[in-house]
């Protein structure tokens, strides 16, 4: 499934690439990855983790869905970062697992914790020394990076992020609860600068990208 993201352009444009080349880009479609390291290093935390509060007594969470201009990048997210006028350096970038996206003659430019706006213009101001008198770029978001979703649910595992997405409608994309499930405990995890909180939600909590959904089982 394939939603455009926000758009972060340093000079107003109509179509980022329509401008490059002349003519709109499909992006790819992403692809469903299930279990794998990093589902099991997550199962692992959960089951190590104390047992989640009663509902009644958790904290409310929290977390401000931000899907627009001030969405903060990291790890996963996929880029379209177009240099105009430049089809060498205008392409797809994702960030890398060190928070950074590599592109041809700057190398290495940190992406973490920025927002597109905050991106472009870094992008502008190194391609401004040395390489390009007045460059113009735009970066917007192609892809958001997956949310992971375990414990009691059909299919539990990694799944392309939407945005508007809330826990329940990511328990259907897992193929819904299974039997065992204890739907009054479902838990979230988001991380965000290096810092991560949990709180059991109600099922109309809204997710973020990179999020983690865990499913309690029930005893009884």
């Amino acid at each position: 499934m394939q939603t455009a993201g926000p758009v972060a352009v340093m000079q107003p444009r109509a179509d980022l690439d329509s401008m490059a080349y002349g003519q709109p880009y499909s992006a790819p479609q992403p692809v469903v990855a299930d279990g794998g390291g990093a589902i099991g290093a997550l199962r692992n935390s959960f089951a190590s983790a104390p047992a989640p509060m009663p509902v009644g007594y958790a904290a409310p969470m929290a977390v401000p869905v931000r899907n627009g201009a001030s969405y903060h990048l990291d790890a996963g997210d996929k880029l379209r970062v177009v240099v105009y006028g430049q089809e060498g350096l205008t392409n797809s970038y994702s960030i890398d697992a060190g928070g950074s996206i590599t592109m041809p003659l700057i190398g290495a430019v940190p992406a973490r914790g920025r927002t597109t706006a905050g991106l472009a213009g870094e992008i502008a101001a190194r391609l401004r020394n040395g390489y390009i008198r007045e460059p113009s770029v735009a970066v917007e978001i192609e892809a958001y990076r997956p949310f992971f979703i375990l414990g009691e649910v059909t299919a539990p595992g990694q799944y392309p992020y939407v945005p508007n997405m809330t826990v329940e409608s990511a328990v259907a994309i897992a193929g819904g609860f299974s039997p065992r499930a204890k739907r009054d405990m479902v838990t979230i995890t988001h991380t965000e600068n290096g810092g991560s909180m949990r709180a059991v939600v109600p099922l109309g909590t809204p997710l973020n990208p990179g999020d983690t959904v865990f499913v309690g089982e029930r005893w009884f």
